[in-house]
Parts: C-alpha cells; structure tokens; sequence
C-alpha cells in the first residue's frame, strides 16, 4: 500500500485540491455584507497587494538579479494571493468573533500553503512529502566509515569491462551511502555531497566511473538529493546491476545559493581551477575511482549544465563525457555586455577566450562525449539548448539530443539524468 509520505507533491489531487482550496479559501475571506468593505476595503488592498508583487517582480528582475532568467508569472500570481489572503485576514482581526479571525488567520495561512504546493509543482523540487521531510532511507555516514579500506582493488583486464569480471559479494548491500564532505581548493565552496553505490563496500573494491554534479541557480548540492532523488533513483540502478553505480560527486560551483560565479576564472573567484582540477585530485586520492577520462563525466541542471559544457570544452583531459540538463547559451549574469564587466573588468577578448560557444566554433573534440537534454515546453531554454547541441556536433563531439515533455524544473533534470544512465554506464565501461 502506498505511503501518504509518496502521494506524488507534483501531480495529480494534492496540487489541484490545493488550488481548489486556495480559491475557495480566497473567496470566504473577501466576501463580506458590507457596502464600504466591497466599494473600499477590498479595491484597496487587491490593488496595494498587486502593486507590491510588481514591484517585488521588478527589484528582482532588474535590480538584484539573483538569476538571469525572469521570475516566472506563476510565482507572481501565487505571491499575490498569499499576500493578499494574509492581508484580508489581518483586515478581519479588527472586528467580529474570536474564532471568526481564527478561522480567517487560518485560511490566510492555508493559502500560503497552497502557494508553497503550486510553487514547488511548477519547479518539480519536491516530489512528495517524503522528500519534503527529508525522511531518506539511507543514513548520511562519514567519508572514512563508509566502507573498510579494500585490501586490493578489481582488475579489469584491458579490452573488457568492469561488468565483465565483476561478482556481486553475497553479503553486498542493496543501498548506497551518503557523504558530506569539504572539498578544499582555489573556491571556497560548500560541502559535497557524495552518493557511494553499494559495490564501493566490496571487498576487492571495483574502480568506479565517476559523475561530477552540479544542481541549478539558486541552489546547493543536496538539491540533486532533494529534488533530484539521487539515493532512490541510483539504489534502483544498482539493483539492476549487481550493486554496481556510479560514484557521484555533487559539488557546489557557486559558493552561496544565489551567487553566480559562472564556472570560470574571473573577478568572481577561481571557480573553473577548483572544478577542473582541485575536485578531479580530492577524488582520486580519496575515493577508489576509475582515472580513465573515459570513466569521468561532469553533469549539471540550468547554470550547473552551462557549467557543464563549459567544463567539457575547457578541461577535456579530465572529463570524456558530460549530461547538459537545459544549458544556457554561454555563462551568464544577464546580458553579455553585464557578464564581461563582471567577470573580466569589460575586457571581452578575455570572456570569448573562454565562452563555451567560441570554444567550440575554433576548436575540435572528436573525442568527447555528450547529451543535451532540453524540455519540450521551456520556452526561455529550448532553443538555447539546441544551439548548445549544435555547435557540439559541428566540433565533433559524440553528442546526443533528447527532448522530455517536461518544463524547466526538477521532473527534466530527474528524467534527464536518469535517462541518461544506460548510456553513461556504456559509455564508462560499468556495463557491458
């Protein structure tokens, strides 16, 4: 029987009584028997509230910018209702009964409510209450207790896979463990998140392929484990597999939720050394992984798939393959023009130096693999994400396009990387 805890937050009843509710729950609060209420009250706070969304709307598409892309209208409309919701309620305390304002502050809050639902099913970053609790099925151990140290490793005899010599242990989990660790290099970062698949507790240990991961703009690297569902989605791959998974590392390329240093070496930091070299060496010496480019991949959600490409064309000694999840066109703070000031002091010889785009319209990497992934119905990165396939194909990549009818939210990323797997696992040598 299916837990209340995975109802699915995304689709189907939750999202749409929670609408429904919202409405009904709207209308009770501005409804009133009173001809100065309908005439004053209520014009004045339905038009003070829109004034303050608009105006909410604009400090952060112009002002703040905390991303490139404008905020989307649904966020808009449902701010507007909760604040007006709660202003209507806070209205209503100044007269009636006790537990007509009660019931009035909680309808306000039930709105909020609903708004957070609607919000999160528009972004796909929760998909049901489980994940919202965090009430995950795996414990989150220490690097160093994650597994006893192997007395030797699995060998993998030149011209075979790791599938083709590997025997599950009798005794080998059926879940993998998480780990949180700092990585420390040339960006201050925030700690990794590292998903260890079920075969790292063997004892020969195999050498795994390895995922560098990134999530979104705003966001950090438990968003991959959050909305992501890393644990769910790669226990289920490695019971497919004899135990066997991939090693992921996801790192944080940003520093703070909402900073954007664009994945390069810039004013901004040194994001672009701490991605492609100081995370490539913490892994190698921590972790039993396969150093073959081959086996390595780097792989990303919005500005982490931007990062993503960028990573592939300026570090391709290190990462073979990477999975764009709706990349941009080119690292971005707005328009280029605002970017190149940013990052380069105006100077935009130095951006195009390093602009993923310009790299692959003067360079060649025939022997780098990857996946564009777009969503059918993202009308802001759609094209955009065509654009990036293209020029990969014409720089000779081994690139793949594929298009999930899904929006610019965490469903295409969870499909999207997850897709990606049987490929990725061939691709890397875990399968055969």
């Amino acid at each position: 029987m299916l837990s209340p805890l995975d109802l699915s937050l995304i689709n189907g009843p939750i999202p749409q009584l929670a609408t429904a509710a919202a409405a009904l729950a709207l209308t009770y609060l501005a409804i009133r028997k009173n001809r100065t209420w309908w005439s004053r009250v209520l014009p004045i706070v339905v038009l003070t509230c829109a004034l303050v969304v608009t105006g909410l709307v604009l400090v952060v598409d112009h002002v703040w910018k905390p991303w490139p892309e404008p905020l989307p209208p649904v966020l808009a409309v449902w701010l507007g209702a909760a604040l007006v919701a709660l202003t209507l309620a806070a209205v209503r305390l100044r007269s009636g009964r006790w537990y007509g304002r009660a019931f009035g502050v909680l309808l306000a809050l039930g709105v909020t409510a609903s708004a957070a639902v609607a919000t999160n099913a528009h972004f796909g970053q929760y998909p049901t209450t489980r994940a919202v609790l965090d009430v995950f099925r795996n414990d989150t151990v220490a690097l160093n207790d994650a597994a006893p140290p192997p007395t030797s490793v699995v060998e993998v005899p030149a011209g075979q896979k790791l599938a083709d010599v590997w025997k599950r242990p009798a005794d080998l989990p059926d879940r993998g463990v998480v780990t949180e660790a700092e990585i420390p290099g040339a960006f201050k970062a925030r700690p990794a998140w590292i998903y260890l698949p079920p075969a790292y507790n063997a004892v020969p240990r195999p050498r795994l392929p390895v995922i560098v991961l990134m999530a979104g703009q705003p966001g950090s690297p438990r968003d991959w484990f959050d909305g992501g569902r890393i644990l769910d989605n790669l226990d289920a791959y490695a019971r497919q597999h004899d135990g066997l998974a991939p090693i992921v590392v996801v790192v944080d390329q940003l520093g703070t939720s909402t900073a954007n240093p664009l994945c390069l070496d810039s004013k901004l930091g040194q994001s672009e050394t701490y991605l492609a070299r100081d995370v490539p060496a913490w892994i190698k010496q921590r972790l039993t992984v396969d150093e073959r480019r081959e086996s390595w991949t780097v792989a990303g959600f919005s500005q982490g798939a931007t990062c993503s490409v960028q990573l592939a064309v300026r570090a391709p000694d290190v990462y073979g393959n990477f999975v764009a999840l709706a990349p941009q066109p080119e690292p971005s703070l707005g328009t280029r023009q605002e970017t190149v000031k940013a990052a380069f002091g105006g100077d935009e010889a130095a951006f195009v130096r390093v602009n993923p785009m310009d790299v692959l319209a003067r360079q060649r990497f025939p022997h780098t693999a990857g996946m564009v992934v777009a969503g059918r119905d993202d009308v802001t990165y759609r094209k955009a994400d065509a654009e990036v396939f293209e020029a990969c194909r014409k720089a000779g990549m081994d690139v793949q396009w594929k298009e999930l009818p899904n929006n610019h939210d965490w469903n295409m990323a969870r499909e999207g990387l997850f897709g990606s797997m049987p490929w990725l696992a061939q691709r890397t040598g875990l399968v055969r």
